[in-house]
């Protein structure tokens, strides 16, 4: 199915806006999907000088989202052009970034649009104009009115990593890793694989102590709470391995013999990712009924403005995007 997909430009004082035009003036995206610009047309032309790029905007009205093809652009008049402050934190930054996102969930939740892109955001500005929430994920969930399970999901190229527990202090990991926890962040994993093409997707569960505990020597949690998991996995013929020692699953996952890790703790999977290639890197909202899908990295205030940014990340949301839309989404309504 050619997905419809909505795409906004995070916060305008950074280099979302510029990202986006770069994205756009590539070959075959516009052939992949139908695009909706949500925002200022002002940002968007900022967006297209600084890449040195061209952007044709074709505005159109509410009544004519349903029918739209290509490339379109719904016009949200959210912020003064005076008031955009390349490089810097305002109100009015988080304001236009909240306003649009908003914007961008009504129409997915209306079936107007089968997924969300967005530019990256800045979370003090978003803050500052009322954001109210941990991050923009949970903010995503408690506008979408969805209560299930939902976590971060971060992507680089054909791999996908989740993790049992996010922003709490490394003292606390252990007493926060359970079971039910576990199992969760395999399965958001495993469906987020299948939503994205992947038919058996091969799970890897990273252990929490040096050498897998070694036989319990380092700690129990992989003996006690992690191996229970995987085996109950295992027994409803979901593909589902571990515990591996963290310093070597992303070996596995690097040679392409994993599709996904869960890791027990944020930065035992980042630092990987990272590593392997940050210029590449993706942010998926997992587990919302909505398909939304960001480059992993910042708005890069130090280098806002000057035509300088890496769009790879971008793309490889874009891409992705594409495929978890038109894999999952219904026709979009009339």
């Amino acid at each position: 199915m050619h997905p419809k997909l909505a795409i906004i430009p995070g916060d305008p004082s950074g280099i979302g806006p510029e990202l986006i035009a770069k994205l756009l003036s590539q070959d075959g995206v516009t052939e992949a999907a139908d695009i909706l610009l949500v925002g200022d047309a002002h940002i968007w032309q900022r967006g297209a000088a600084q890449a040195g790029c061209e952007v044709t905007l074709n505005t159109i009205g509410e009544d004519a989202i349903a029918g739209f093809q290509g490339l379109a652009h719904l016009d949200m008049q959210t912020i003064a052009p005076e008031d955009v402050r390349i490089a810097q934190t305002t109100v009015a930054g988080g304001t236009t970034s909240l306003r649009c996102l908003d914007k961008a969930l009504d129409l997915a939740q209306a079936g107007l649009v089968h997924g969300v892109l967005f530019a990256p955001f800045n979370k003090a500005a978003m803050t500052s104009a009322g954001l109210n929430a941990e991050d923009e994920h949970r903010y995503m969930a408690r506008y979408l009115g969805f209560t299930g399970y939902h976590s971060e999901i971060n992507v680089l190229d054909d791999l996908m990593t989740t993790r049992v527990t996010s922003h709490i202090g490394l003292k606390d990991v252990a007493a926060n890793i359970d079971g039910p926890g576990i199992e969760r962040a395999i399965e958001l994993a495993h469906a987020t694989l299948a939503r994205s093409g992947k038919t058996r997707p091969h799970v890897a569960v990273a252990a929490l102590n040096p050498h897998a505990g070694d036989n319990g020597k380092f700690g129990r949690e992989e003996i006690d709470v992690i191996e229970p998991v995987v085996k109950a996995c295992q027994s409803r013929q979901m593909n589902v391995t571990g515990p591996w020692p963290s310093d070597t699953v992303f070996l596995k996952a690097k040679r392409g013999e994993v599709d996904a890790v869960v890791t027990m703790y944020h930065d035992q999977g980042q630092i990987a990712i990272k590593l392997m290639g940050f210029e590449r890197g993706v942010t998926v909202a997992g587990g919302l009924p909505i398909p939304v899908a960001t480059p992993a990295h910042g708005t890069a205030f130090d280098i806002a403005g000057q035509g300088v940014a890496n769009v790879g990340a971008t793309r490889q949301a874009f891409d992705l995007l594409v495929r978890m839309a038109g894999n999952a989404a219904p026709e979009v309504a009339a």
